[in-house]
């Protein structure tokens, strides 16, 4: 028997669909970052040549140059656990802004593991691992505690413990932590026993945690019931608590997890690349997974190809600089461009004529902002 037509059809849109806005929204901003750089050259002609320049030497410098690829994927790691850690939150209609400071804290609690505990070989890096871990869900607890108990904001809440997390972790690495005989602002390195194997030049281990992460998280939240209480919840708290769901705990568990996750991606960062904890630590991946988040839909799956360009854009960066002579700035003018038209899904589809089904689009992030 043949195959209606039009069955392919709708088959085809509801594959494509999803990927229409967060691929149009790339372009679009590739197209008015290029309309930036000729505006502001000293002619077009060259405007458009630094153009190419600068767009094929971030591309060039990411993938196709000596450890551009390894360099790419070593960004790419902390960003697929941080977006991660923004994404589970939205799921349940929270705002998790705190990823950067939950990242810090893990990183901290991990290190701390790392120095002061003796383990054998495998059994530190994992234990360590786990250390940062608790310590970003330590972080995460707090707002989802004070949302679920006391209503209180989880935007605002995650904001204020950004920074007293940044500036903790600071006052202990120039103060109790400081390692002795060195100028160097950070704390002694951890044992060799809990580093991370390296794979390939800078490449290490962490990066296949975090692809093996991004998958256990997708499974737990279409094909459990968890998942299915929390996406509930973000959907219409109300109807989820008449069918027996406390939304409350839903709050909890997903900013205890999502902070778990951004702590493992601080420790990894630790344990597969610096071995010690220093001042400024973050460098901003937290505030880069909104971005990343955004882009996947909020799906841990796609969270790995947005943190793959987000990569591309954080490695290749300074080769757009060196090629073109361009400001390092219109990468960061990329990346909140990007972020603009993956949040304002309506610009995109009135620019492109697009008719696409938004009965479900942006629950999660309507709820995180009204509450």
């Amino acid at each position: 028997m043949a195959k209606n037509p039009d069955t392919k059809k709708t088959a085809a849109q509801r594959f494509l669909q999803p990927l229409a806005i967060p691929l149009l929204a790339i372009l679009t901003s590739l197209i008015i970052g290029a309309l930036v750089i000729i505006f502001t050259a000293e002619n077009p002609l060259v405007g458009l040549q630094k153009v190419a320049t600068g767009y094929w030497g971030i591309i060039d410098g990411a993938l196709f140059r000596r450890n551009g690829i390894t360099n790419t994927l070593v960004a790419t790691t902390p960003l697929i656990l941080t977006g991660l850690a923004v994404a589970i939150p939205f799921q349940a209609g929270l705002f998790n802004i705190g990823a950067e400071g939950q990242f810090i804290i893990g990183a901290f609690v991990g290190t701390m593991a790392g120095i002061y505990i003796d383990l054998p070989p495998v059994i530190h890096t994992i234990f360590v691992m786990l250390a940062g871990f608790a310590g970003g869900a330590l972080w995460g607890f707090i707002p989802g505690f004070l949302r679920a108990r006391l209503g209180a904001h989880e935007v605002i809440n995650t904001i204020m413990l950004n920074f007293v997390g940044i500036l903790l972790v600071n006052f202990a690495v120039r103060g109790p932590f400081k390692a002795p005989n060195t100028t160097s602002v950070q704390t002694l390195p951890i044992h060799e026993s809990a580093e991370m194997l390296r794979i390939a030049g800078r490449l290490h281990l962490g990066f296949f945690v975090a692809i093996i992460v991004a998958a256990i998280m997708y499974y737990f939240l279409y094909r459990t019931t968890w998942g299915f209480s929390l996406r509930t919840t973000g959907q219409n708290p109300d109807a989820a608590e008449y069918a027996g769901i406390r939304p409350k705990n839903e709050y909890i568990k997903s900013m205890v997890i999502a902070g778990g996750l951004a702590g493992l991606a601080g420790v990894l960062e630790v344990q597969g690349l610096t071995r010690v904890l220093t001042e400024g630590f973050a460098a901003g991946y937290g505030f880069d997974a909104i971005a990343v988040s955004l882009l996947a839909l909020n799906n841990p799956l796609a969270i790995i190809p947005a943190a793959f360009i987000f990569g591309i854009l954080r490695i290749g960066g300074d080769f757009l600089q060196i090629r073109a002579g361009l400001s390092i700035h219109i990468v960061s003018i990329l990346q909140a461009l990007i972020l603009l038209f993956v949040s304002a899904t309506a610009i995109v589809r009135y620019l492109y004529r697009l008719k696409i089904d938004t009965s479900n689009e942006g629950a999660a992030l309507s709820r995180g902002w009204g509450g």
